[in-house]
């Protein structure tokens, strides 16, 4: 999944557009999220000032501690966003959890307005974390209604579930990991011995213990087959007090609900530069493998230019035809040559007198027939 945003992003602009808007606009809008949530805005153009939000969520926990609609300690986060310009109605509307009426005359202008918008877009991410925030906070409780080492399954995606277990003094978060391709399964197990191996330094001492084991620990003991069946193993933090301290209790909570987000975001990432080096070395290999051959096709072609140069001739020899017709043009030359050179005075004198072929007459006489 994606990294869980405390902020809506679609939220956020459709009361931006009922703030910023010049006129009364009437708007009946139902709009879905991740994780099964969804938000009802109603508008009137009777009564601009008033808008209402209804807030559908499924609970963190379906345990005794939140058996019925909302918790008082969560109502009181969400009264904390924005006291002056939302108002909670009770009771909700039927079908959502929570309806909130927005008062936009008491949103301040200016820069302001926008930060109110944007907390009150949060609201679902703070009924969220209350839930897990109720637990955490109560570390050190010793109630034994809930029942020590008894797991509580939290879900906020069907696919990503995880357990808190109270114990003495500390509370244990396990999240059973489930990945799809087996490379994802190889990466995060190496993510997961380092993660163990940094954690037990002593520069984060004071962070969360973290263990891996590629069974379920035995607190998960009696839960669903169906949610220990894994192949990424179990992956378990120990939280003491000293975690969910002031500020550090709302930064424990986003971290654990984003625990799922951050591995898979750290295998994707992976995966992405492992292919990334493999494909520059590839490329590195055939540039070098390209080079060669030309530099060999190079040295081929420099040793033919040489023999050419070194034996023209004899590669011309091995022509036959050719050798041939020039044999016979440098015999016909010489001939030639031999005839005109050789010259000898009165030889034509001498060759009319003495070797011209004599006549003969033939004393029997032929008379042509007309």
């Amino acid at each position: 999944m994606a990294c869980f945003d405390r902020v809506s992003p679609a939220l956020r602009e459709i009361l931006l557009k009922l703030y910023r808007a010049e006129k009364p606009v009437e708007i009946d809008h139902h709009l879905y999220e991740f994780g099964s949530v969804e938000y009802h805005v109603q508008s009137s153009a009777a009564d601009p000032q008033h808008n209402y939000l209804s807030i559908s969520t499924p609970l963190l926990s379906q345990g005794a501690l939140l058996s019925y609609g909302l918790s008082s300690y969560t109502m009181q986060m969400v009264k904390q966003v924005c006291s002056d310009a939302v108002e909670i109605v009770e009771p909700a509307k039927e079908g959502y959890q929570l309806t909130l009426k927005l008062n936009f005359a008491k949103v301040p202008i200016g820069k302001d307005s926008e930060k109110v918008i944007t907390q009150i877009s949060s609201v679902q991410a703070v009924i969220l974390s209350s839930q897990l925030k109720e637990m955490l906070r109560n570390v050190n409780s010793q109630d034994t209604s809930q029942g020590m080492n008894k797991p509580i399954k939290l879900v906020y995606h069907p696919r990503e579930p995880f357990y808190v277990i109270r114990q003495p003094q500390k509370i244990t978060a396990v999240f059973p990991m489930r990945f799809r391709e087996h490379s994802d399964v190889i990466i995060a197990t190496a993510f997961f011995q380092e993660l163990m191996d940094v954690g037990s330094s002593e520069k984060w001492a004071k962070a969360p213990p973290c263990t891996w084991s590629p069974i379920p620990p035995p607190e998960l003991r009696g839960e669903p087959l169906e949610d220990l069946s894994t192949n990424g193993g179990f992956v378990s933090f120990d939280i003491s007090s000293r975690h969910v301290e002031g500020k550090k209790l709302d930064k424990t909570v986003w971290s654990l609900l984003n625990f799922y987000a951050y591995v898979k975001n750290h295998v994707k990432c992976t995966r992405g530069f492992i292919q990334r080096r493999m494909q520059k070395r590839l490329e590195s290999l055939v540039e070098v493998l390209h080079e060669e051959k030309l530099e060999e096709n190079g040295n081929v072609k420099k040793v033919k230019a040489h023999a050419e140069s070194r034996h023209g001739g004899k590669l011309v020899r091995l022509s036959k035809p050719k050798n041939f017709k020039r044999r016979c043009r440098d015999l016909t030359k010489k001939i030639m040559q031999i005839r005109f050179r050789i010259k000898i005075h009165g030889f034509r004198h001498f060759r009319r007198r003495w070797l011209t072929i004599p006549k003969f007459s033939s004393p029997l006489g032929y008379t042509k027939l007309e």
